[in-house]
């Protein structure tokens, strides 16, 4: 993994925001997609890498997480990514699985829309 992604994946961990599971949870679902050969670095995956740690962690501190406005939006949007929606719900299955923290339909949407975007960067290979 790229230092400055593990280093905001160190920072949020020693911090105290999120718990050492979610962190190791983000770490290994980025370290997932970058052996698949994603580019995944700071500037690729740095939003996404904030959004899950911080999602998860407020369903494990047992925080509402609210459905958006532009719910509708984004699964209209995400309709022309089938493969970043798919994706989005099996890390979900993951986390819900593996952390007990079930992601809501918005949530998975958001995850799938942050996916979407890094598998239109070129990859690292």
């Amino acid at each position: 993994m790229e230092e400055k992604l593990a280093l905001r994946i160190q920072l949020f961990r020693e911090s105290g925001q999120v718990r050492p599971p979610v962190a190791d949870f983000v770490a290994a679902e980025l370290r997932s997609l970058s052996d698949e050969g994603r580019a995944v670095t700071e500037d690729t995956a740095g939003m996404l890498t904030s959004h899950l740690m911080m999602a998860l962690t407020r369903l494990l501190d047992g925080q509402p997480i609210e459905e958006f406005v532009t719910d509708d939006q984004v699964a209209a949007e995400l309709a022309g990514h089938p493969e970043a929606l798919a994706r989005a719900r099996t890390v979900a299955a993951r986390a819900e699985r593996d952390l007990g923290a079930a992601l809501p339909e918005s949530e998975i949407n958001f995850l799938a829309m942050h996916l979407a975007v890094l598998a239109q960067r070129p990859t690292a290979f």
